[in-house]
């Protein structure tokens, strides 16, 4: 057998036993699912020197490969993230199961009672890049929707995606449950993910999480329905009627507090009255953050770098903001509409209607008035924790948690009803 037959009987072998348990976790009750979590969690934080030792076998390769800082960033782990990933566990133990909920339950007049009950999507596969907290988000969000999931992450975070998994996969065993709930794809090698991507007959949705190209592949690849995670291209416009303060910690915090994440702002329009545009665009290069601007942004800070067309279609990941000066709130509409990616778009005012327009006319998974794109995330929405953030409109929209990775079907009740 060649090698290209090898791995695709690797992948494909995979994807049977990932298909074949489901019928193990569909008849796991909420309790068992909650214990099989909680467990996790404590494992995570009583093995959390192990977990450090294969996160710097990551980070030194990363290190050898020359990644940015951001990206560093986001493949870092430390006993605090360790932490955080664990409570992050708890909260999904924690948060109500919607598996078997039933909904809009109702009696027709010819006597039925027809309503709809909370279902899991069934197999869910994630392709993903760098964050190792992912990994351990998406196994647990799985099991409490009731799904089974197949990870396929970077390999750039390979040896932490393996400590990771191979935790929850042990607990599993232990508890004499299956442990093909939970699968990572071990084997790298990228020509594999074509194979995954068209076994729509073992997987039910596939979700991209990651660059514009991993979107673009797997959307293109994929026989199987795509929930697509978009790249971040996330506009902050800040109104004159904004106050000075709130403007730049808003600012700040979007573009500073984790510029490689992709809720981080990367383009800010300011309006041309707001009165403190120096100051604003000073406070963000204090913070280290190369402005590009328009014409009018160099002719308030001049040295700056000149914005090229690019500039306004780019995620940057890093401390690295596009700032162009807007006549109007509508030219702020227009160009939003024009460059975003559906993500997340914030606007500061103290105009309460200028504000309620922006919610309305702004068409992104999330709109913000006077509070910073970081918010969106799961685990800040109330979520526990989020598999991604969708920025389409079907069938999730937005960061998804344990809901968004359910479906509905319809029960219906009779007692000998005929049509």
């Amino acid at each position: 057998m060649n090698k290209e037959k090898k791995s695709s009987a690797y992948i494909n072998d995979l994807c049977e036993r990932a298909a074949n348990a489901k019928k193990d976790i569909c008849i796991l009750d909420t309790k068992s699912k909650n214990r099989i979590l909680l467990k996790y969690a404590d494992v995570l934080r009583k093995n959390s020197t192990s977990i450090l030792a294969e996160n710097e076998k990551d980070l030194k390769a990363a290190i050898d490969a020359g990644v940015s800082k951001a990206f560093y960033d986001r493949l870092l782990l430390d006993e605090k993230r360790i932490d955080s990933m664990a409570q992050s566990v708890e909260e999904i133990a924690a948060f109500e199961d919607p598996v078997g909920r039933i909904e809009n339950m109702r009696t027709r007049p010819s006597g039925i009672r027809v309503g709809q009950m909370r279902v899991p999507l069934g197999v869910v596969a994630v392709i993903y890049e760098s964050r190792p907290n992912v990994t351990v988000d998406i196994a647990s969000l799985c099991i409490k929707s009731g799904n089974v999931a197949v990870l396929r992450g970077g390999e750039e975070s390979i040896y932490t995606n393996m400590i990771l998994a191979s935790m929850i996969r042990d607990i599993l065993a232990g508890m004499n449950y299956n442990p093909d709930i939970v699968n990572l794809v071990e084997n790298l090698d990228r020509d594999l993910v074509p194979v995954l991507l068209k076994r729509d007959d073992a997987i039910d949705i596939v979700i991209p999480r990651g660059g514009e190209g991993l979107i673009k592949m797997v959307t293109q690849e994929a026989t199987i329905p795509v929930i697509k995670h978009e790249k971040g291209l996330c506009h902050l416009y800040v109104d004159e009627s904004s106050v000075k303060d709130m403007a730049e910690q808003i600012a700040v915090n979007g573009k500073v507090q984790r510029p490689g994440v992709c809720n981080a702002v990367e383009t800010m329009l300011i309006h041309k009255n707001y009165p403190w545009k120096k100051e604003l665009l000073a406070v963000l290069m204090k913070h280290k953050v190369e402005i590009r601007g328009c014409e009018k942004t160099i002719e308030i800070m001049p040295g700056i770098v000149a914005a090229t067309a690019a500039d306004w279609k780019t995620e940057y990941l890093d401390l690295t903001i596009s700032v162009r000066i807007v006549d109007s709130f509508e030219d702020a509409l227009e160009h939003i509409t024009t460059y975003s990616s559906g993500h997340s778009e914030a606007i500061v005012t103290s105009d309460y209607f200028l504000g309620q327009r922006f919610l309305k006319e702004i068409d992104s998974a999330a709109v913000f008035v006077n509070a910073s794109t970081r918010f969106h995330d799961g685990g800040e929405f109330g979520l526990g924790a989020e598999v991604g953030i969708s920025t389409q409109k079907l069938h999730a929209r937005g960061a998804m948690g344990i809901e968004g990775l359910t479906t509905l079907k319809y029960i219906v009740y009779g007692n000998g009803e005929i049509r």
